[in-house]
């Protein structure tokens, strides 16, 4: 049965008076299991406090700044999850902000998102404990050396082309000492380091890139880099329009050798300017086309006017803006597409929106599928404020290029990590924190051979509701997901035959999505169970 957040608040009240019943009886070392992670707050705490407790859960790092705060769940920022301004909105930002506690007595370096495994700690208040022992498990440097997560990209059959969207946070090559990005050459070197490791661990065919320099010089020096630590050949699509500068732009690096630029690159100057590109490229194996967008919508800082003003429904300002610039892509995307001759979309980069925001449901609207949800369902992110994680950096794909989509990940090498670890801070050697932001990868087969993908629809998919269930209809080979509006996932099904009937009687009353996965093509629908 599933409940509301609202819900979740009430039972975590109650549970914290039966736990205080748990400790009067317990002995020195008390046990800690906790049955409903997702109800989990502090305040259950109260009557362990000068106890000594063995937690029998794993609980996360949220947080390695300020010292470290762990919780029995990840914190997902709450438009990430569900939508902005809604109850579930505001129980979930109420439910975050006592959702976790301030771990001390820890020794070495943590990334947020590790695990702390059998651990025992003493509770010293609502607000803190004191690790006696335990283990450290999961997102560790470590495990991301090793390859940790990175078969997600081949989810669908093996990858022929790796796609990279990554945020560089203002590389800079020679317009230095601006207050954004490098102070000076010293600092550039370390930023450079950081970038040319990350990106050649990655080693895709395709690099779409946000926030690097105006100009050529900061993508010529990344080609060049790339080209020197991969043994293949690397260059760069040069825009020849946005000048040398302070500001960045977003672009684009290529393997020569894979891949070949078809036709020219677009740019859409639709609000901020030079960030929002469009290029067609062929791969060259297969004379198989894509286009690919790079974004990099307008900022949530400042102060706007307007649409743009900070509503308090957690899109922050320049919401406006940022659906325009949604918009803008799709009306580029059109009259670009019969420039090509092909309709296979992947649009990417930095859209300063979360997944449940209003720029992304404009792409989603469109018919895109946001590939974050489609890959990983509710546990995908690329970038973590303030203890909370989400993804505001995308990859979304029509309904030509999702059955060529093997899979997608976002590649956890910067946003865990801390900030002491910036270049400009401690150039620690490594790839890691070389941005604030994931890079994205997306794996792609545009030859669609010896892939698993749903069958062919003869006719779209229907979606009818009635009293206690729902039936999909006209969509055989494929399959359904349905999301409740904190963004868990409530139900996922093939689709076996012509007609599927999904029971709802148990999801509980509440708002849910439905989404039909089937020949490429994706169906989304809202339904209300009272």
């Amino acid at each position: 049965m599933l409940h509301s957040i609202d819900t979740l608040l009430r039972r975590a009240c109650v549970a914290g008076v039966v736990l205080m019943a748990v400790v009067l009886s317990a002995s020195a070392q008390t046990e800690l299991a906790i049955a409903d992670k997702q109800a989990w707050t502090n305040t259950q705490l109260v009557s362990y406090i000068g106890k000594q407790v063995h937690l029998a859960d794993d609980w996360y790092v949220t947080g390695n700044y300020n010292g470290y705060h762990i919780s029995p769940r990840r914190l997902y920022s709450p438009t990430n999850q569900v939508l902005p301004g809604t109850t579930d909105y505001y129980s979930l930002l109420a439910l975050n902000s006592i959702g976790s506690v301030r771990l001390t007595g820890v020794d070495g370096y943590h990334r947020t998102g590790e695990r702390l495994h059998n651990a025992v700690v003493t509770v010293t208040s609502t607000l803190t404990m004191t690790l006696v022992s335990g283990e450290w498990t999961g997102n560790t440097r470590e495990d991301i050396m090793k390859g940790y997560d990175l078969s997600a990209i081949d989810r669908r059959g093996n990858h022929t082309l790796l796609v990279c969207g990554a945020n560089l946070e203002y590389y800079l090559v020679e317009n230095l000492g601006t207050g954004y990005g490098p102070d000076n050459n010293a600092q550039h070197q370390a930023q450079r380091r950081k970038v040319s490791q990350a990106l050649a661990k990655i080693n895709a065919d395709i690099y779409g890139l946000v926030e690097i320099e105006a100009g050529q010089s900061a993508l010529k020096e990344i080609a060049a880099d790339l080209t020197k630590a991969t043994g293949r050949t690397f260059a760069y699509v040069d825009d020849g329009g946005s000048p040398n500068g302070s500001y960045t732009k977003s672009g684009y690096v290529y393997c020569a050798q894979t891949v070949t630029p078809y036709g020219a690159m677009r740019s859409n100057q639709t609000g901020v300017k030079n960030r929002k590109q469009m290029q067609c490229f062929e791969e060259r194996a297969t004379g198989e086309r894509f286009i690919l967008s790079i974004n990099h919508f307008k900022a949530k800082s400042g102060i706007g006017t307007g649409d743009n003003a900070d509503k308090g429904d957690g899109q922050s300002s320049y919401n406006g803006d940022r659906v325009k610039e949604a918009q803008s892509v799709i009306d580029e995307y059109e009259s670009f597409r019969y420039f090509i001759d092909d309709e296979d979309l992947l649009v990417m980069g930095d859209l300063n929106a979360y997944a449940m925001e209003d720029p992304i449901r404009v792409l989603t609207d469109y018919g895109m599928t946001d590939l974050h949800r489609y890959c990983h369902k509710d546990s995908s992110y690329s970038y973590t404020y303030r203890s909370e994680a989400g993804y505001l950096d995308h990859a979304l794909a029509n309904a030509a290029m999702l059955p060529q989509v093997t899979g997608m990940t976002a590649y956890h090498i910067n946003s865990d990590e801390s900030d002491d670890y910036t270049y400009d801070k401690q150039d620690d050697g490594t790839m890691f924190r070389y941005s604030d932001h994931d890079p994205m990868l997306v794996g792609l087969n545009l030859s669609k051979a010896g892939m698993s993908v749903e069958a062919e629809l003869v006719c779209h998919p229907e979606i009818l509701f009635a009293e206690g269930y729902l039936s999909v209809d006209n969509a055989a080979g494929g399959h359904v997901r349905v999301y409740d509006m904190q963004g868990r996932m409530v139900m996922e099904q093939a689709v076996a035959s012509e007609t599927c009937t999904l029971p709802t009687g148990g999801w509980g009353a509440g708002v849910y999505v439905i989404h039909v996965y089937a020949g490429g093509q994706v169906l989304h629908r809202k339904a209300i169970v009272r």
